[in-house]
């Protein structure tokens, strides 16, 4: 079916009706009124040829149809708004405007806060949301970066969008410093042995899939959705957990664990910006893609080797 054949309001309906599921606050919602929106619904109906919403008792239900079209439609609805709010110039300067970027508390912490404040001297008019990346995204990326401006994502990850280069980082690892099962340096029997604490799910990282071909299967006792609860979890057990280094470095202090060096060659962290396709040529996205790089570009390459060392050493030094 062409799409110039179609009423693109009805998009808007759709989604209102999937949503509310009640005609009159969907109506409301949109601006119709009650008997319009029973006419939206009906050529809805025809077109797809399902019932969209069926009656239950005193409230309405979805079909089957219905729930598929459910994210569907939220996604065509955030697509369609960022299509028609893209501007030909951006002034940053004098610009009122919001970016949302999916993050990491990682990426929040080591790359997010020297943005927002670049953001904050040469456009003071531009606001920055950061929202936590969902766990399932490698499952949705499409709809997820339809609903943002852009996902701060390491590579190897994802991948089918465009993305622009920011930053490399190390890995290391944490480990108790009361832990008297390590030595001085790690091994690969420590890594099998030891339970570990991991940030959501443990192949995420191309740093653990590797262990897989090296035969460590870890051993996953703790999973946490912040990377900056991994030295909590590590502290007092005999827990080890892989940590980016420079995100160690910054939590230099705040528990009593010790950053070692991986005892294999941890393929490094190249960070990256990724956007969906409808952002492309949009000057605002630009400014800020091209704002990212210089940041990324600006960032102190982390060494590539660290000695053991305590994270507690100042707060006990």
């Amino acid at each position: 079916m062409s799409l110039s054949s179609l009423d693109l309001n009805l998009v808007l309906s759709l989604r209102a009706l999937l949503e509310e599921r009640n005609v009159t606050r969907a109506g409301q919602r949109v601006g119709l009124s009650q008997p319009a929106m029973s006419a939206a619904l009906a050529r809805l109906r025809r077109h797809f040829d399902d019932e969209l919403l069926f009656r239950s008792g005193g409230h309405y239900e979805l079909t089957a149809l219905g729930r598929a079209l459910l994210d569907r439609t939220a996604t065509a609805c955030d697509l369609l708004e960022r299509v028609f709010t893209s501007k030909a110039d951006f002034v940053p300067g004098s610009e009122e405007h919001e970016f949302t970027l999916l993050s990491s508390d990682y990426a929040t912490a080591v790359f997010g806060a020297e943005l927002a404040r670049v953001v904050h001297a040469q456009a003071p008019g531009v606001r920055l949301r950061f929202q936590r990346t969902p766990p399932d995204v490698t499952e949705n990326t499409a709809a997820m970066l339809s609903t943002a401006d852009g996902l701060f994502m390491p590579h190897g990850v994802i991948s089918g969008f465009p993305t622009v280069e920011l930053f490399t980082d190390h890995w290391a690892f944490l480990v108790a410093d009361t832990n008297d099962e390590v030595g001085d340096r790690l091994t690969m029997e420590d890594l099998a042995r030891l339970p570990w604490v991991t940030y959501q799910r443990t192949y995420d990282a191309p740093a653990v899939r590797q262990l897989s071909m090296l035969g460590i299967d870890p051993r996953v006792e703790v999973s946490v959705d912040t990377f900056q609860a991994l030295p909590f979890m590590v502290a007092g057990t005999r827990r080890i957990a892989l940590v980016q280094r420079r995100l160690a470095e910054r939590l230099s202090g705040v528990a009593a664990v010790r950053v070692m060096e991986p005892p294999y060659e941890a393929v490094p962290l190249q960070e990256a910006l990724w956007w969906h396709p409808v952002h492309t040529h949009d000057a605002a996205h630009i400014w800020l893609r091209e704002t990212a790089a210089r940041v990324g570009a600006g960032m102190t390459a982390p060494e590539p080797g660290i000695a053991a060392a305590a994270v507690t050493e100042q707060a006990s030094g």
